[in-house]
């Protein structure tokens, strides 16, 4: 198993490659917080802000206008938990907490690209926008063929400004070309996405230190995600309703993203809802509804 992946429903992207047991690819950040001591600064939102000539400081620093966009400092479990704008010295008063952090409010779009980095520069990169629903939650993301030159030109120069002497993949996420977190990770969502032998190219990467991917077959793709109210305890769908949905066409995956015998209240979820399903696909209007089909028996919790 190459890569250490603790969400059994995204082994199925991994379970076909071969790698030596002392190869260790992260998916977590926990993990890479661990692995790579050096660089661990990065999971700190206020320095990676002040990097880029941002405004930001911890709670406790009042702003010195509004609005900002407040999160903490540092959240290993993402999903935006925590997460919110904040219009005015009543708002800050009234969510101030410790261990979180305010920054400049950005504007623009909001992207994660997974870059293949050698020795700090910058080899490979694949681009996804997000396209928000409610309360930090994600509708769909479009994985684009398309380069994106003015992230790679900035946040390439930023990687070898501030990563030099890492190699393995980076995940950043840009709101307007500014990045507002960075990864020692790729976005393991949809790897089944980047085309035929990427997950082998990876392997490479942190086995051998090298980048040798053609990517010669890119296709925009789409990962469309199923939320429902917080509170249920819901259930797993049957097993005969997911080998429907992933055999439906354009649609490449299918993953159930919760554990059904653990709280809801434990899963890491954002404010908006809580994620039950994904599905990745080559069409937007088939990942919808095959998201539709699943929702009929999920949401009957």
């Amino acid at each position: 198993m190459p890569i250490c992946e603790i969400d059994p429903w995204r082994m199925q992207y991994f379970a076909h490659v071969a790698c030596p047991a002392d190869v260790l690819i992260p998916t977590e950040d926990a993990d890479s917080w661990t692995w790579y001591p050096k660089h661990r600064w990065v999971y700190d939102k206020v320095a990676v802000a002040l990097s880029q000539g941002l405004e930001a400081a911890p709670h406790g620093v009042a702003p010195k206008s509004f609005p900002v966009f407040s999160k903490p400092i540092t959240n290993l479990k993402g999903m935006g938990v925590g997460s919110r704008v904040l219009r005015s010295a009543e708002e800050y008063a009234k969510h101030y907490a410790p261990g979180h952090m305010w920054m400049t409010l950005l504007d623009g779009r909001h992207v994660s690209s997974d870059v293949a980095v050698l020795d700090g520069a910058a080899k490979w990169w694949r681009h996804a926008t997000g396209h928000p629903g409610p309360g930090s939650t994600f509708d769909h993301w479009v994985l684009h063929s398309e380069h994106e030159p003015e992230i790679e030109a900035r946040s390439g120069a930023w990687i070898a400004q501030h990563l030099a002497g890492y190699t393995g993949m980076v995940n950043l996420e840009t709101i307007g070309g500014r990045i507002i977190e960075v990864h020692l990770r790729f976005a393991d969502q949809w790897p089944d996405l980047y085309g035929k032998g990427w997950v082998e190219a990876l392997v490479r990467l942190y086995q051998h230190g090298r980048w040798d991917y053609p990517d010669t077959d890119r296709h925009d793709g789409y990962s469309v995600v199923l939320f429902g109210p917080h509170g249920p305890r819901y259930r797993h769908p049957p097993q005969a309703l997911l080998d429907e949905v992933r055999v439906m066409p354009s649609v490449s995956s299918v993953q159930i993203t919760f554990h059904e015998g653990t709280p809801a209240d434990r899963h890491a979820m954002p404010p908006g809802g809580f994620r039950l399903a994904i599905v990745n696909c080559w069409d937007l209007d088939a990942g919808r509804a095959a998201r539709e089909k699943l929702a009929t028996e999920l949401l009957k919790t």
